[in-house]
């Protein structure tokens, strides 16, 4: 009896172990499996949050864009350029200008849009179709087939185009901006400028080469570059703001001084990469570099 009780009770020590060991491998996963449920409440709890805000600032982005349309400034997007395009490029303004309506509707005041001169059967139509789908008909814009100077008082109209000889210098907020809905890649020197004049209308082009030191290249901006533009300069009036919105790649930097004054300088080391009349470009360069200094 005395040489089995050992026997026994290491296997009730045993069992004792094993009933341990499982217990706490149930409380392991147990535990595992609350901080889950907990972890996925959270998560949850996160997304409602989200998703509430989300459709919170969409009620409130629709208000300030209905709210547009009876008290906001107008901006003119002038859709009569489809002929100038190709499916492609037609395709690519019609992405510019989604982004640019975006873009709008999240602004603290946003523009009146209005797409005039729109064909129902047009390509801009059938390409606003796919990015919108049903929400196309519930967008907060106007849109119409008449031209702009039936909408709007001749005199109240600015064609905006890079060809016009005329520099905006600051944003009239009595006055109705018209953006052609042309990408830059189509864009024909004189094409809106031939557009506005045919009409009577005034043009201006933005003053890129006043702020900016510009390098080679078309002065054309994309429409939703556009858009930030005359956005920030509606909120702001500021054109160095407004101007930080032009690709970095078209210009060298902002300068202090009009750019007129720069221009020589800039041809200058732009033919000096390209190797031509090296010696006497040069000398020119210095010449004009200790001239400056003497004034100074």
């Amino acid at each position: 009896m005395k040489s089995e009780l050992p026997e026994v009770v290491g296997e009730t020590v045993s069992e004792h172990k094993e009933l341990s060991t499982l217990a706490a491998a149930r409380e392991t996963v147990e535990m595992w499996r609350l901080a889950e449920q907990a972890s996925e409440a959270d998560e949850a709890k996160r997304n409602s949050f989200i998703c509430l805000w989300a459709s919170c600032m969409d009620r409130a982005y629709s208000w300030r864009a209905a709210q547009s349309m009876i008290f906001g400034q107008p901006l003119v997007f002038d859709m009569s350029y489809e002929k100038d395009m190709s499916a492609r490029e037609v395709a690519n303004a019609v992405r510019q200008m989604v982004f640019s309506e975006g873009c709008n509707r999240r602004s603290a005041d946003p523009f009146h849009i209005h797409f005039c001169n729109f064909k129902e059967d047009s390509l801009y139509h059938k390409e606003f179709i796919k990015h919108y789908r049903e929400a196309w008909g519930k967008l907060l814009i106007t849109v119409t087939d008449q031209c702009y100077t039936e909408v709007f008082p001749k005199d109240k109209l600015i064609y905006l185009t890079a060809d016009s000889p005329k520099v905006m210098k600051t944003f009239d907020h009595d006055k109705i901006y018209i953006v052609g809905s042309i990408v830059d890649k189509s864009i024909k020197t004189g094409v809106s400028l031939a557009r506005a004049k045919r009409l009577g209308l005034e043009t201006a082009a933005l003053p890129l080469e006043k702020y900016l030191l510009w390098n080679i290249g078309a002065k054309n901006l994309t429409l939703d570059q556009m858009m930030h533009i005359l956005l920030t300069l509606k909120d702001t009036g500021d054109w160095r703001k407004a101007l930080e919105f032009v690709p970095k790649r078209k210009y060298c930097g902002f300068v202090s001084k009009p750019v007129h004054e720069l221009k020589k300088t800039l041809s200058l080391v732009n033919t000096l990469k390209l190797g031509t009349r090296r010696e006497e470009l040069q000398k020119q360069f210095a010449k004009n570099y200790s001239k400056k200094l003497t004034r100074k």
